[in-house]
């Protein structure tokens, strides 16, 4: 009688075991794709390239140089203009020249001022140069593309839930995603972001209902400073808990 009790509870236990693994397995995971933000830097002059200080892979700082080009023109227009108001201010401060005259020479140095800055193009946030498409000697115009950066330690990911989930989030609750990419890692992250009309299931999302169904976009936005994530990934959300 004794004997049989240990193979009673290893029966108990695989049983238990395995309907763990049946609700598991039919839990509804919300899918999303990580996406990041990307800014693509354009001059603001048609002039050839002087220098570009980034390759792909690079992190910038917000406001560090990342090109600047040659622009001869511009610079000494605006040393042109310079000289001009400083010639003007002497004679305004002496009551020789008319207040229109003195304003206009001022509008035309501040002009040629903001041009000769455009000649330094710095990075507009902290972020990873993602693309190099010129190099220094190329000519360029304001239609071009010369970099493209992404911020890629603030990512996020849209899921699409139904009308009775999305009524039990709120803005920031955090969010526990797994990553199937690595091997169902888990990830915290929050909801920043939940849209205000119904739409249809997107084309490009799975799921095991219907695409016809009316779901809400949830964004959830993930602190990703160690680079765990990479743009492209899924993350798979469990709101059962919601």
């Amino acid at each position: 009688m004794k004997k049989k009790l240990p193979i009673a509870l290893i029966v108990i236990a695989v049983a238990a075991y395995a309907v763990w693994k049946f609700s598991k397995r039919n839990e509804f995971l919300y899918a999303g794709t990580v996406e990041a933000t990307y800014v693509d830097i354009s001059p603001q002059l048609t002039t050839p390239i002087a220098t570009v200080e980034v390759r792909e892979g690079n992190p910038v700082k917000a406001g560090q140089v990342l090109v600047t080009l040659s622009a001869e023109d511009a610079r000494l227009a605006a040393q042109i203009a310079q000289r001009d108001y400083d010639r003007a201010m002497k004679l305004h401060n002496s009551g020789t020249m008319p207040q229109e005259q003195f304003d206009r020479l001022r509008f035309k140095r501040d002009d040629a001022a903001l041009r000769d800055s455009w000649r330094t193009i710095v990075s507009p946030l902290d972020g990873t140069v993602i693309d190099r498409y010129r190099e220094p000697g190329e000519m360029v115009n304001p239609s071009m593309k010369l970099l493209t950066l992404a911020d890629l330690k603030n990512l996020w990911a849209y899921i699409y839930v139904p009308q009775p989930v999305m009524s039990r989030l709120k803005l920031n609750d955090p969010i526990t995603v797994t990553i199937p990419e690595l091997g169902m890692k888990k990830l915290s992250g929050r909801v920043s972001y939940i849209r205000p009309e119904a739409e249809f299931t997107p084309k490009n999302v799975q799921t095991r209902e219907e695409r016809t169904r009316l779901v809400f976009g949830v964004k959830l936005a993930f602190d990703n400073t160690d680079g765990t994530l990479k743009p492209g990934m899924t993350v798979e959300a469990d709101l059962s808990g919601k």
